[in-house]
């Protein structure tokens, strides 16, 4: 009986390493929202990282953090570490191009509580006397991240972050819109 359990375990390990290992590991997550602003205003909250403290969810979730900035104060090679609380982990981005009012690349780098290095991007789209706002996330996710993607919705959960982060961000350009 005991022989019959530990096989029937160990086909189902090989079984949950089989669906792992053959999910996809590239991922993308993306939000966008209208902003009744040129593409200059949102761009500028972007480009600088001194500005993010007003509309970026994540750097909200520990208003504690540490925060270190480093390079120009915006566009490429600007930079920004951070170390917070269990939520917000520890990292750093840097702008690594920009394309006035049109995007901004940033090579977004997880250190803790788990390693792992991706692309974000923002995207600045005129629409009339509006801007379309997109913001991304791509990268390549591990074994242990694939597994986790099973049991968590990661599109989800980063995806409502990047809604509430654009919801915000648009209130703070469409009240400097109209100032």
């Amino acid at each position: 009986m005991l022989k019959m359990i530990l096989i029937g375990l160990a086909a189902a390990i090989v079984v949950f390493v089989m669906i792992v290992a053959l999910r996809p590991s590239a991922f993308r997550i993306a939000r966008s929202a209208t902003m009744a602003a040129p593409p200059a205003a949102p761009f500028a909250q972007v480009n600088d990282f001194h500005n993010w403290a007003g509309w970026n969810p994540f750097q909200k979730a520990d208003p504690g953090a540490t925060l270190t900035y480093s390079g120009p104060s915006s566009g490429p090679g600007a930079g920004l570490a951070w170390s917070g609380n269990r939520e917000v982990g520890e990292g750093r981005m840097t702008i690594t191009e920009t394309r006035p009012n049109e995007l901004v690349r940033i090579k977004l780098e997880f250190l803790k509580p788990f390693a792992a290095t991706n692309v974000a991007e923002f995207t600045f789209e005129p629409r009339g006397s509006e801007t379309a706002v997109t913001w991304s996330m791509a990268g390549e996710n591990n074994f242990m991240a694939r597994g986790m993607g099973l049991f968590m919705d990661f599109d989800k959960l980063i995806g409502d972050q990047f809604t509430k982060g654009l919801a915000d961000m648009k209130g703070i350009v469409e009240s400097g819109a109209r100032s």
